[in-house]
């Protein structure tokens, strides 16, 4: 009786065990089930290059372009600086590739570089989307033609030189302080070969003519989209021409801010006997507008911009397609209660 006792104990307790490690075992189906929930959860992982770190509005667009990636689709982001060196990008392209991104957006140090660029994402399997600096047109018809997962998400700088035109119309002598009827200027732009650069030059000057004023250029330089440069430039031009000088125009912010410092230390009073106008809606630039000093500026929206070529991304990772181009407008910014309806919006 004693033995027989013994044996269901160790019955018991051998069913007690066996339930124990069922019960905190999960099922495997169960763990395939989670590991894929996990894996989904994670999303996708994507590359993006930017020609330069140091430029303030690129410095602005990638901070919205990761946050709203890593917020809206839960991606694993990775951010590399070319340093205005393109062989470096080429390499980062590769990288990224190596990596296993799924994704990869570009601002290219040189647009010319797109079509090599877009080969490497296309023979790897790999969604590609431009920002910023726009490829040529026949670039983006053979993407087109050949029905290749690359897109672009840019500007038409045509719009932005035309609204900076007309913001100097808008002021009360129409950018002729002296009043002899016409409009005497310094012009500084970015890099010389971009297209950028020529569309905001060109047609600035346009808008100005069709306003019905008289252009007179006596000076222009290349500051290469940097605020130290554009403060060289200026101080030549203001230097050399003095109160013939009348407006400094401004292929973007950076530039126009150190034309602000350069005006100011030559004894200038911005406002009022200079006109500055810039491009990007920078923080410091629109500062500078509400106390007077800056014209106005012409709002390059980073943030919608950086909202678009993560959508239009995840779409072609969706297997959908997409147009080759995309374009974001600009918006003019003027005195205080410009600021503050952007600011309403944010």
């Amino acid at each position: 009786m004693k033995q027989l006792n013994k044996w269901i104990a160790a019955g018991f307790l051998i069913v007690g065990i066996v339930c124990l490690v069922w019960g905190c075992t999960p099922y495997q189906g169960e763990t395939e089930s989670l590991q894929t929930q996990e894996t989904e959860k994670r999303g996708p992982k994507i590359g993006v290059s930017i020609y330069r770190y140091d430029d303030e509005f690129m410095r602005l667009y990638r901070l919205e372009l990761k946050q709203y990636l890593e917020e809206a689709y839960q991606a694993e982001v990775v951010m590399r600086n070319a340093g205005g060196d393109q062989e470096e990008q080429n390499r980062q392209m590769e990288q990224f590739i190596a990596e296993g991104c799924d994704g990869i957006i570009v601002n290219p140090v040189d647009v010319q570089a797109a079509g090599h660029l877009a080969d490497s994402a296309v023979q790897a399997g790999i969604p590609l989307v431009f920002i910023n600096r726009e490829p040529g047109e026949e670039e983006k018809s053979r993407w087109k033609e050949h029905k290749m997962a690359v897109s672009s998400v840019g500007t038409d700088s045509r719009q932005a030189g035309t609204y900076q035109g007309e913001l100097l119309l808008e002021t009360p002598k129409k950018g002729d302080l002296n009043g002899d009827g016409t409009v005497s200027y310094a012009m500084l732009k970015g890099e010389e070969e971009n297209e950028d650069s020529r569309f905001r030059t060109e047609y600035s000057i346009r808008a100005l003519e069709a306003g019905g004023m008289e252009a007179e250029e006596l000076f222009s330089g290349s500051g290469q989209w940097d605020q130290e440069k554009g403060k060289k430039l200026a101080k030549t031009a203001l230097d050399t021409y003095g109160s013939r000088l009348e407006v400094i125009i401004s292929n973007n912010d950076a530039m126009a801010n150190g034309a602000l410092k350069a005006a100011e230390e030559a004894g200038r009073v911005p406002g009022k006997d200079i006109l500055l106008v810039g491009i990007d809606g920078l923080r410091d630039t629109v500062g500078y507008i509400k106390e007077g000093k800056m014209t106005g500026t012409v709002l390059n929206d980073h943030e919608g911009q950086a909202r678009t070529a993560s959508d239009i991304l995840i779409k072609m990772l969706g297997g959908e397609e997409v147009d080759t181009a995309y374009l974001v407008d600009y918006i003019k910014i003027t005195g205080v209660s410009t600021f503050q309806n952007l600011e309403g919006e944010e």
